[in-house]
């Protein structure tokens, strides 16, 4: 046996054992003639004692030993206490080097959060060593089975589907694989189980669920790794959106409070708000409600000021208490808003004790018009009120990202807490911003509120979709859907998008086939795994909390991928690469 003992375990209980422990060299410090080594495991670290310097000659940091002594007492003036083992030591009378290390290492792993990432994600194995990364790991680990075994107690199976699939235009650029048997074509990798766990619901299942890995060719964000990704995946036959929506906030609120007990966790149920109000009160579809600032629409009030730059424009205001603000914080404020791309962001702040604001809006505004924005906006003597203005499509995701600005600056954002929500009634078409022509706003298979009715006799821009988010601090947990089984109104629904019937049954074939043999009601979700773990560790970018990431460059540092393939290879999968 290389141990006897994990290395977090000793105690003075243990006084007088002949104790085995195994584990990585982290520092040897040398009192003259005695060496004293800090091993540690996966568990924690204890201090290993050698007389004899012998035994370590040759062995450096983080290579890898067994040793074998009598577990003492500290001296008083060496005890540790901020170690769970900082009483006690153990006495080394046996040590065998079990796997050597380079002296020079690319980094000490303790000090990995300090060095490039390029560099960590190269010597990942090392990387992972560190306390606090290999801690994020173990946590993804225990999350995962906690998710399990909540959903296995609501009855849903646990049913794995395929990861070489067809090609299917879902949003995302695919991942391709070529076929050497059927030259010329190509499998891909699911960016979503999507129409597999909707074809199980046709095939007699009731509730399913995996962990699911999905894969999109997508550019890096913070809280999006390029490459691969992992959902709780479900689906629900026979299940109305509120019941979906019941599932997900029963396993996610449970799960939250079982890792971050000590968190203000918003209470089940979920604050539902629409598409509209959350685009209109928070300036995006993913509402961090930490932040208490909410924006007006003080759209109709500004087309009775004659204030030119905000004419024939939509106007948003947001509220906020800045009487303890310096003159250089409104300058910071407007060099913030031009940055993100405004043309400026005006300001009225209420004096104390009179009608006037302080502001350069002030002299456009009738003592009528003062008394008015007080009542409309609700501000208090000493606050300020924010204006922003721009075109309609962009007014309110810059509203959206000045009121994150005062949260953060005015440090009003509530801490150690998790407060979700949820985002229904998406719009189930837009406008493609490069093509001009309607599109699918999200999951093309989702029901449209209304049916085939409102398919056929309403504006497509004002239909609503049985679509839904989960939010929590300003990230999307998961996007869901109660989905579209009727071939009829499917058929409308992807005419309307640019799809006729033969394109629907070509890139869809699997789904609206089975459709035409029965399909029941069926609804659905995914919260995202990664990102549900990022919340919990508070990490500011995702691939901390993902064993092996890709880089931001959708690169495996480690293993060299992606990379060359040799000519063979190419031939047998009939592929040519161009210049």
């Amino acid at each position: 046996m290389y141990r006897t003992v994990m290395c977090s375990a000793l105690r003075e209980a243990h006084i007088g054992q002949t104790v085995s422990l195994a584990g990585w060299v982290d520092t040897i410090r040398d009192h003259g003639g005695v060496l004293f080594l800090a091993l540690c495991d996966e568990t924690g670290i204890t201090q290993v004692v050698f007389h004899d310097d012998e035994m370590l000659k040759g062995i450096g940091r983080e290579a890898v030993i067994s040793g074998t002594g009598k577990v003492v007492a500290r001296d008083p003036e060496t005890v540790d206490p901020k170690l769970e083992t900082g009483q006690v030591e153990v006495l080394v009378e046996k040590m065998e080097l079990l796997g050597p290390s380079k002296s020079m290492l690319p980094f000490i792993p303790a000090e990995s959060m300090d060095t490039r990432e390029e560099v960590r994600l190269k010597y990942r194995y090392l990387d992972l060593r560190n306390p606090k990364i290999h801690e994020n790991i173990i946590l993804r680990s225990k999350v995962i089975t906690y998710l399990r075994r909540r959903m296995e107690d609501l009855g849903f199976l646990d049913i794995q589907t395929p990861i070489l699939t067809a090609s299917s235009p879902e949003g995302a650029r695919d991942f391709l694989v070529p076929s050497r048997k059927h030259k010329g074509k190509f499998y891909a990798l699911p960016q979503a189980p999507q129409q597999f766990k909707q074809l199980l619901m046709v095939s007699g299942f009731n509730k399913y669920y995996q962990i699911a890995p999905c894969f999109r060719d997508e550019d890096a964000r913070q809280d999006r790794s390029p490459g691969e990704f992992y959902q709780l995946d479900f689906e629900m036959a026979f299940a109305t959106q509120d019941e979906v929506l019941a599932v997900c906030e029963k396993v996610i609120s449970e799960t939250f409070r079982e890792f971050k007990p000590d968190a203000v966790i918003s209470d089940a149920p979920f604050e539902r708000i629409t598409y509209r109000d959350s685009m209109l009160k928070y300036g995006s579809d993913k509402p961090d409600l930490r932040n208490p600032l909410e924006i007006i629409d003080l759209t109709e009030f500004f087309s009775k000021v004659e204030f030119k730059a905000f004419k024939g424009r939509p106007v948003r205001g947001i509220v906020a208490d800045c009487s303890e603000c310096s003159k250089k914080f409104f300058e910071d404020s407007l060099k913030f808003a031009t940055g993100i791309g405004m043309k400026g962001l005006g300001y009225l702040t209420a004096v104390e004790g009179q009608d006037a604001f302080k502001g350069p809006i002030d002299k456009f505004l009738s003592d009528e018009q003062r008394a008015e924005i007080r009542e409309i906006s609700g501000i208090k003597d000493g606050e300020t009120v924010f204006f922003i203005s721009d075109a309609p499509r962009a007014v309110d995701g810059f509203a959206g990202q000045i009121r994150t600005w005062l949260g953060e600056r005015l440090d009003l954002i509530e801490k150690n807490a998790f407060r979700f929500c949820f985002v229904v009634d998406f719009p189930m078409y837009e406008i493609n911003e490069e093509t001009k022509k309607l599109d699918f706003t999200h999951n093309p298979f989702s029901m449209p509120q209304g049916g085939l009715k409102a398919l056929e006799e309403e504006d497509p821009l004002t239909i609503l979709a049985y679509q839904y988010d989960i939010v929590c601090n300003g990230v999307e947990l998961s996007s869901g859907a109660v989905r579209n089984h009727d071939p009829e109104i499917m058929i409308k629904a992807f005419e309307i998008a640019g799809y006729d019937k033969e394109v629907l049954a070509a890139k869809f074939g699997a789904l609206y086939n089975a459709f035409q043999f029965g399909a029941p009601p069926h609804a659905g979700m995914a919260p995202g795994v990664d990102r549900m773990i990022m919340l919990l560790r508070n990490e500011e970018n995702i691939r901390e909390v993902i064993p092996f990431p890709m880089s931001g460059t959708a690169q495996d540092l480690m293993c060299g991928a992606p990379s060359e393939v040799t000519e063979l290879q190419l031939r047998e999968t009939h592929i040519k690469v161009r210049d």
